[in-house]
């Protein structure tokens, strides 16, 4: 059954200009982060490596996005990760954490230059302090497409982002994504606490109404 309204293209007249302020569970990823005691484990063809890793994370606000009667606000991302031993790019993400106040969907879509997409989606309240997001491959909504030679050899099943916001204003992230590898299952995770090291600042439409409002 579908869930949108018979309108789908009127967009909605009540909307804020202040994204910060209307992340919900989002606010507190805002800003920039860093952090230098990652761990990755990935498949090797002498078996799984196990790697400390230097994260270094961007979260710019946006402007709200209306699209017919959704309305998302959200955050752009950027994700650079190199490891102690080198100081070459070791791992590369854009995309964008997004918020559906109405429904409570969140969403992170995600780009890794190794040829790789995906759309993982959960649900959320404003207050909670664990968040997740999920994808798999074949879901036409919510799922995961690759380059031929990584669906070949290195095909990716699912996808899914575990986040805890703690007490001290840091968050933790669990990662794991299922990899099917020379015939076998591979459970490739990730996990991370990032700290705060900048304040997110406003979205370019927030920062205009701020303006307008100090000249009167």
């Amino acid at each position: 059954m579908l869930t949108h309204p018979p309108d789908i293209f009127t967009e909605p007249s009540d909307v804020s200009p202040d994204g910060l302020a209307n992340l919900g569970p989002l606010r507190r990823l805002a800003g920039v982060w860093r952090a230098d005691k990652g761990v990755d484990v990935n498949p090797k063809a002498d078996g799984p490596e196990r790697r400390e890793f230097i994260e270094h994370i961007r979260m710019d606000v946006i402007d709200p996005q209306a699209n017919g009667p959704q309305l998302f606000y959200g955050l752009r991302y950027h994700i650079h990760i190199n490891t102690p031993e080198e100081d070459i790019t070791f791992h590369d993400q854009v995309g964008y954490w997004l918020w559906e106040p109405a429904t409570g969907l969140i969403m992170q879509s995600l780009t890794i230059p190794r040829g790789q997409i995906a759309l993982a989606s959960g649900t959320a309240k404003p207050s909670d302090n664990r968040i997740s997001v999920s994808a798999r491959r074949g879901d036409t909504r919510y799922g995961i497409c690759s380059t031929a030679f990584l669906d070949e050899n290195f095909r990716t099943d699912s996808y899914r982002c575990d986040i805890t916001f703690n007490d001290d204003g840091s968050w933790t992230y669990l990662i794991e994504t299922e990899l099917f590898v020379r015939g076998a299952p591979f459970n490739h995770h990730d996990t991370n606490t990032l700290k705060l090291v900048e304040a997110p600042k406003p979205n370019p439409w927030a920062v205009i109404e701020s303006d307008r409002a100090k000249q009167g």
